[in-house]
């Protein structure tokens, strides 16, 4: 298996628009293939800190839904608005 966290540093001012797209994100990822959990958790201390955190069945199933059309345009937006930062771990 495989867990991605995925730290969002993002202003206050983008803040609702990076959580809608990881909100959407979520939603479209849960139904793809070997996604096991995907989850958006919000920092109780930092305002300006958001994570995804989610595992894979298999890199197989990791690099189709890098691929897949919702993660290339809602990424790409969350990308354009904050900063992203991804740890892996495989186990």
């Amino acid at each position: 298996m495989i867990r991605l966290n995925v730290f969002i540093k993002v202003d206050e001012a983008k803040r609702a628009d990076v959580l809608k797209a990881a909100v959407e994100l979520t939603a479209c990822s849960l139904k793809d293939r070997g996604c096991i959990a995907y989850d958006i958790f919000e920092s109780a201390t930092r305002k300006d800190v958001l994570m995804i955190c989610e595992t894979w069945q298999n890199e197989e199933d990791l690099d189709l839904h890098q691929k897949s059309s919702h993660f290339v345009s809602l990424v790409g937006k969350m990308q354009e608005l904050a900063s992203l930062k991804i740890e892996k771990f495989q186990f």
